[in-house]
């Protein structure tokens, strides 16, 4: 099966926040992952909303894990 790295919608509803996780493609949206790689939380400031420990998404991605695009994009923003 394909693994993918994505977000897990936790919090309220009127409050998001995200975890970024590594799934099966397959799985449904709340089942449990295989990893937690960081979090995301939109309503923080911008400084403080990201935390990916990027040495797990390169070892998940070295073994064939696919980032979903707004994940790339997060990835990509933390890398900086």
């Amino acid at each position: 099966m394909a693994v993918v790295i994505r977000l897990q919608r936790t919090g309220k509803r009127t409050q998001p926040q995200y975890r970024v996780i590594v799934a099966e493609k397959r799985s449904a949206v709340g089942a449990q992952a295989k990893e937690v790689l960081g979090t995301f939380n939109p309503c923080l400031k911008e400084n403080e909303q990201l935390h990916i420990d990027l040495e797990k998404v390169n070892k998940w991605v070295k073994v064939g894990a696919l980032p979903s695009k707004t994940v790339a994009a997060l990835i990509k923003k933390a890398s900086k």
